[in-house]
């Protein structure tokens, strides 16, 4: 009588430790690069998004800049525009009249106040004055623009540019008004929009001078 033919039992072999942590410290080399080229591709999408919203905000500001500008009014009553190194006021015409009208840099900020309209003599003398004495805390005062280091605005008179803190410029005893005006802004470091911006605007033309 035969026996059966047997066969020998091939033992079936699992990971060892060994090759389960090199393929851990594969798969965790992977994703740590997978990671860190997630976090790169967001910051600089953040970085983007900042510049984006900082240079639509200088694009406001300006064209709100242009905007008084283009109204300014030389009422003979106050000065239609003056610069004294820190404000820069002016007289605009408004539905309801003429308003004074307050651009000024206080703490890094670039501010604007507008008084109320009115048609009184007596009250725009006083929103005039009360524009020079303004710190940049009362009630109208919105913030246009941060991260501002300094600012200047130069005076296009008679196809020359001067500083318009100058007292050169007086005829029969008034202030020559100018005819546009050069502001420069400098962008102090880690407002996101770094450098210089300089915009030469257009005043309206004056027919009561």
């Amino acid at each position: 009588m035969s026996r059966p033919v047997t066969r020998p039992f091939r033992q079936l072999h699992g990971f060892t430790l060994i090759e389960v942590l090199v393929a851990l410290l594969i798969l965790s080399v992977l994703a740590a690069t997978a990671w860190k080229g997630m976090d790169a591709i967001s910051t600089s999408r953040q970085v983007a998004e900042d510049k984006l919203r900082q240079t639509l905000r200088v694009q406001s500001v300006m064209t709100q800049w242009e905007a008084d500008l283009g109204q300014v009014t030389d009422t003979l009553i106050v000065p239609g525009l003056q610069f004294d190194g820190g404000q820069l006021r002016l007289t605009r015409r408004a539905v309801g009249g003429v308003q004074v009208v307050t651009w000024l840099v206080r703490d890094g900020r670039l501010l604007r106040w507008a008084s109320p309209e009115t048609t009184r003599v007596g009250e725009l003398q006083q929103h005039w004055q009360r524009a020079a004495q303004l710190q940049g805390s009362e009630p109208g005062a919105l913030v246009a623009l941060e991260g501002i280091g300094q600012w200047q605005v130069f005076c296009f008179r008679d196809g020359s540019l001067s500083n318009c803190q100058s007292t050169g410029n007086v005829v029969q005893g008034m202030v020559q008004m100018p005819q546009a005006l050069r502001v420069q802004l400098v962008l102090a470091e880690g407002s996101g929009f770094g450098g210089n911006l300089t915009r030469d605007m257009m005043i309206a033309p004056q027919t009561n001078n």
